[in-house]
């Protein structure tokens, strides 16, 4: 087979299809988009989706931009005037339709014994004596005071909603323009779902335009410096080349939305696509140092007779190991599961047929010395105190491990599921910034609207929204709570003295409700209350807005609503983007579990077959298990939430590590099958097959380093993680598998 496939006219065409496939998955890319909505990562039939999508259809979508603005007192007169000359100029630009602000908001007082709808702000104070009563006034204004203003008149909230048709960009370019030429230099934060869209969406396009060259640069350095040969460096990187290509094409041509996972792909395709080339170089390698007599054409036919099978072999592992995200509920992880599969497999295909029909048409190479005499690179000397660790001190070793592994476990118990997506930032990013503030000095981030359907000026209805938001503020997480009913009840302060049985109560009749509301109009705007209760009354809102560092103190929240929603005649469901945020969490944690499962059991049943032993392929899981619980149990104990991107590690880690205890393996079988004892094919195997699984090992790292200088926080959270996972799958080949050979049958590799 081998003696005619590399020869011509077969080798041609070996090397220029691959090439004309690789323009052709090309050209899609071209208009290719990165879609940054997060909302769009659950399945469609979610229903805290289907639930948002209903609250927004009765009372308008809200996708607002927040601005922060900050001051040493936010009252002082020439602060309220640049704040006004924001929102005035806001309500003047076509891309906004609403601003709330101080200058927006109403404040429902008492005057005489009638009740009067003013300006929060009437107008500007002149003077200290001014600003002081203002300032008593807003602390009176529970419309205002901590929900627009600071507790400590520090900071100033501003909530800009957009009109339809601009883009995300549009929008914060429109913002960030009126606040420069109206606020000026002074310190004001943004905010908001739209605004992070919009960061990731820029952070992700800039980490796939420098990432991706860089991550190449590192590889060719880090394959020059391992091969000290050219062709060692040109061949692997053609094979990582095309194969990036064709799973970044595959994208636009399934239909797929690019992500901000997909800057992933690339990153996982440079990373792995070069791993059997870097073995077919190194063989090559081997066989030109300790058969000069051999010609290019037999060193390159026998490079590839000696590993076409543990390449495959490993190349279907790692398959199996990234298909397991197929299985995922994020939508991301599985377009990313499938492409990342598709082109690991077109890498394997170039790696035993692109790669060494070129190969054969060089010239043989100068010979590598390190192969004839004693290695002293810092990875030789690796391996060798990898072979004396694990051939003299196995007990001690396999004693230390799983030491390590004990205490890696405690720290699974501790892991969290992230739930605030603003951490996808830096810290000292706007939003990071402006999510503090928000949730010390003001009421909190996280809103949930709850739809109530009946008579909304029924009593009855109204008392519901008022015991559901007493039992809200039961909950020291919740800052405010929202709604006609509350509303109602600022206006039974207004109408009625505090000892007079009405104040600060809903009317027993409708008629009471009714005249309430009506008293409101004549000197208010019936418009105030559009996102409150729908026009004819018979749909209204009651939203919360409440603080929630984890899933816990989220769910307390929400089980509140739930129970509530479950035992009341008006109160129908709760909806909001947090909830949605909350469905990412649970799909993250489910789609963790089913992709390891499938991943495990796909490798489990692989190592079974392939070398037709069940000991055999539960102790080439040991590796995997080991680096998976120190893994979570690493997440755990320095508290790194379990996000979108840390949930793909299990399935990617158990793709990639596996190679290196099959590879293992299958020299130390090969090595005894010749007669060899087991400590003899250990050290032979580690001196040999362990360079090119070191060098194949340390070349991925390097790969996912360039995720360090990424500008999206989780992106370089999977980057430390993966890369201590691949480090600890490498040590777990090069040293905990060869000490539990010498110290037990469990692997039979006769």
């Amino acid at each position: 087979m081998y003696d005619k496939i590399f020869n011509k006219p077969y080798r041609y065409i070996l090397i220029i299809v691959p090439v004309i496939l690789f323009i052709a998955f090309l050209i899609p890319l071209h208009n290719a988009r990165i879609n940054p909505d997060l909302t769009r990562y659950l399945p469609q039939g979610s229903e805290s989706k289907l639930n948002m999508e209903e609250i927004e259809k009765q009372f308008g979508k809200y996708d607002p931009v927040i601005i922060i603005f900050e001051a040493d007192d936010i009252l002082d007169g020439n602060v309220l005037n640049k704040i006004s000359m924001v929102h005035d100029s806001v309500l003047e630009s076509p891309v906004f339709s609403e601003a709330i602000s101080l200058f927006d908001t109403k404040n429902i007082r008492s005057d005489d014994g009638f009740m009067l709808v003013d300006p929060a702000i009437s107008g500007i104070p002149s003077d200290k004596e001014e600003t002081e009563k203002l300032r008593s006034e807003i602390k009176s204004n529970p419309l205002a005071y901590k929900l627009l203003v600071s507790e400590d008149f520090r900071y100033s909230i501003m909530i800009l909603n957009p009109e339809k048709g601009y883009s995300d960009s549009e929008v914060v370019n429109a913002a960030t323009e009126i606040i420069t030429n109206t606020w000026g230099k002074d310190k004001y934060y943004m905010s908001g779902m739209l605004f992070l869209r919009d960061e990731i969406q820029k952070k992700a396009t800039r980490d796939l335009i420098i990432l991706m060259p860089l991550a190449l640069l590192i590889m060719i350095v880090f394959l020059y410096v391992s091969f000290r040969e050219k062709r060692g460096v040109l061949l692997p990187v053609m094979v990582v080349i095309i194969s990036t290509g064709v799973s970044m094409g595959l994208m636009p041509m399934l239909g797929y939305e690019l992500s901000i996972i997909a800057v992933l792909v690339p990153i996982l395709m440079i990373s792995i696509a070069n791993n059997y080339g870097v073995h077919i170089i190194s063989k090559y390698q081997e066989l030109n140092a300790m058969h000069p007599e051999y010609s290019m054409q037999e060193i390159v036919k026998e490079s590839v007779r000696n590993l076409f099978k543990p390449i495959m072999l490993t190349g279907l592992t790692t398959i199996a190991g990234v298909l397991g995200l197929i299985v995922h509920i994020m939508l991301p992880a599985k377009q990313m599961g499938v492409v990342s599969s598709i082109g690991i497999a077109f890498s394997l295909v170039l790696s035993l047929y692109f790669l060494p029909a070129i190969l054969i048409g060089m010239k043989k190479g100068k010979i590598q010395k390190s192969f004839l005499s004693e290695r002293h690179s810092p990875i030789d000397r690796l391996l060798a105190y990898a072979s004396k660790l694990a051939t003299e001190k196995s007990k001690v070793v396999i004693i230390v491990f799983l030491s390590v592994f004990l205490i890696a476990g405690i720290g699974i118990s501790k892991l969290q599921v992230s739930i605030n997506n603003e951490n996808m930032m830096p810290e000292t990013h706007s939003i990071r910034k402006a999510t503090s503030i928000m949730n010390k000095s003001f009421e909190g981030t996280k809103y949930i609207s709850v739809l109530f359907e009946g008579d909304i000026k029924d009593p009855a209805v109204i008392k519901e929204m008022d015991r559901l938001e007493t039992n809200l503020k039961s909950l020291q997480q919740v800052g405010s709570v929202n709604s006609i009913a509350n509303i109602i009840k600022i206006m039974s302060k207004a109408l009625n003295d505090p000892d007079e049985e009405g104040y600060n109560k809903i009317p027993d009749t409708r008629e009471g409700i009714a005249q309430y509301i009506e008293f409101y109009n004549m000197s208010g705007d019936p418009e105030d209350f559009e996102k409150l209760v729908d026009f004819d009354y018979t749909k209204a809102v009651l939203t919360v807005q409440f603080r929630a560092q984890n899933i816990k103190e989220f769910n307390e929240v929400v089980d509140v609503i739930q129970n509530f929603c479950n035992s009341s005649e008006h109160a129908k469901f709760g909806a909001g983007l947090c909830l949605v945020e909350k469905d990412m969490a649970i799909s993250i944690v489910r789609g963790q579990i089913y992709s390891l499962i499938l991943a495990m059991g796909a490798i489990i049943i692989l190592l079974w077959w392939i070398f037709r032993s069940f000991k055999t392929g539960i102790a080439g899981s040991i590796p995997l298990v080991f680096t998976l619980v120190c893994n979570f149990g690493l997440m755990g104990w320095f508290g790194i939430g379990l996000d979108i991107a840390t949930s793909l590690l299990s399935s990617v880690a158990i793709g990639i590590g596996v190679d290196y205890t099959i590879h293992m393996f299958w020299r130390i079988h090969d090595e005894m099958s010749k007669g060899k004892d087991i400590k003899s094919a250990i050290s032979i195997c580690l001196k040999t097959t362990g360079r090119g699984i070191a060098i194949n090992a340390f070349s991925v790292m390097l790969g996912f380093s360039v995720l360090f200088f990424s500008g999206i926080v989780l992106l370089k959270t999977f980057a430390f993680l993966i890369i201590f996972s691949l480090l600890l799958c490498l040590v777990c080949a090069l040293v905990l598998i060869p000490a539990i050979m010498m110290k037990t049958r469990l692997i039979n590799v006769k």
